[in-house]
């Protein structure tokens, strides 16, 4: 995306903020998500923690077998959006919970031991059947940031070998793990040694693995060939369907954040207001910490002019980073930044009664836009009580 990206959206016709979605690129980034099931026989889930956008669900649905869930909302929206495999997994089930996920899904995935002895029995109760599978944690680490690395010291994520059941419980049918983070398949490839080394006995013993999310298999310079080997290896060996759940890389680079500048203020240097905010509207880049591009910025002191860009919370820390530009600022221009569509929509909040910003789809061909959804004071004040 680029400024002529922005000309042709015009977005001067945008609610402001807002999140733009394109419908061309995801469906540029299932064509290669498609490619990887065909060539490989895995399944794709779509992970609704990282994209949950469900008006585009019936350009994903013809493509991906299903979902996947971290708990009750995220189980049931996908029943009733996408309609087809619903897996779930949550590091704990409540009992109430656990009886109204039964409705939904056709894969439940465990935390512990514990929690599948707690729930078996209702589960085979069930009007229908459903899989049930263990996490395990391999305690392999790749990630660099510890708050998304589900193998760090001290992680409540999976069980680990030292703690895993010799002999596997009847109606365990499959294990999963998912410990990677925006990372290549050279990340998989180490990650899958350890497990197989670990829990290959296991797996043999099992009908599915899902090897989690995690993998940015729809970036330009992902290792497709060699994430085709892992998968290929797996599935030869170990006689298991194997499952992914990418949230990201359906709806990588296929979004941005629009916003418009309210205020320009001097501190150490222009420190201009966004009438967006990183805490409410883009936490990653707190929490990753991150610094997300904006379509015609550089880096601190690249072009003429550099600015801190900061959020309209009053949270001290509600800023996004230093950038600059070919000329000052002014208020009311428009900005774009890239990448929005992952995980921005679904961690959203209305801290400080800051308004969520819209959600449009667009589709540059025939120059369609539809502002999919507003949000205003309603929104905020039915959260509290």
């Amino acid at each position: 995306m680029d400024r002529n990206y922005l000309e042709r959206l015009n977005v001067e016709r945008l609610p402001s903020p807002c999140f733009v979605v394109d419908e061309s690129l995801i469906e540029k980034n299932l064509r290669i998500l498609n490619v990887l099931q065909k060539r490989t026989g895995a399944k794709i889930l779509l992970a609704l923690k990282g994209f949950a956008m469900f008006s585009l669900f019936p350009l994903i649905r013809p493509v991906l077998d299903g979902i996947c869930a971290s708990g009750l909302h995220e189980a049931r929206l996908g029943h009733e959006e996408f309609g087809k495999q619903v897996h779930v997994f949550s590091p704990a089930y409540a009992d109430s919970e656990m009886e109204a996920l039964l409705e939904y899904v056709d894969h439940v995935i465990f935390n512990s031991f514990n929690q599948y002895r707690r729930f078996r029995s209702l589960i085979l109760a069930a009007s229908k059947t459903i899989q049930m599978g263990i996490r395990i944690n391999p305690e392999h680490s790749e990630g660099t940031v510890a708050i998304y690395d589900p193998c760090s010291v001290g992680s409540r994520l999976g069980v680990r070998m030292e703690q895993f059941e010799p002999d596997l419980p009847d109606g365990i049918t499959g294990l999963h793990f998912h410990t990677l983070c925006q990372q290549n398949a050279d990340a998989l490839d180490r990650t899958l040694q350890v497990v197989e080394q670990k829990f290959g006995k296991y797996i043999r013993q099992m009908n599915w693995l899902n090897i989690g999310g995690g993998h940015h298999i729809t970036r330009h310079d992902y290792d497709i060939d060699l994430l085709c080997r892992c998968i290929d290896r797996v599935t030869r060996e170990y006689k298991v369907q194997v499952y992914l759940e990418p949230g990201e890389a359906v709806a990588l680079n296929a979004g941005i954040l629009v916003t418009t500048v309210l205020d320009i203020v001097t501190a150490d240097m222009p420190v201009v207001i966004l009438d967006t905010s990183a805490t409410c509207h883009m936490p990653d880049v707190l929490e990753m910490p991150y610094r997300p591009e904006i379509i015609g910025a550089g880096l601190s002191g690249q072009k003429k002019w550099t600015c801190r860009l900061a959020g309209k919370s009053c949270l001290a820390g509600d800023v996004i980073g230093e950038y600059s530009f070919d000329s000052p600022l002014k208020t009311g221009d428009r900005l774009a930044f890239l990448d929005m569509a992952i995980y921005s929509m679904v961690k959203t909040t209305t801290f400080n009664g800051v308004n969520l910003p819209s959600i449009a789809a667009y589709r540059p061909e025939s120059d369609r836009l539809t502002v999919v959804r507003r949000f205003g004071y309603e929104d905020y004040k039915t959260r509290l009580s």
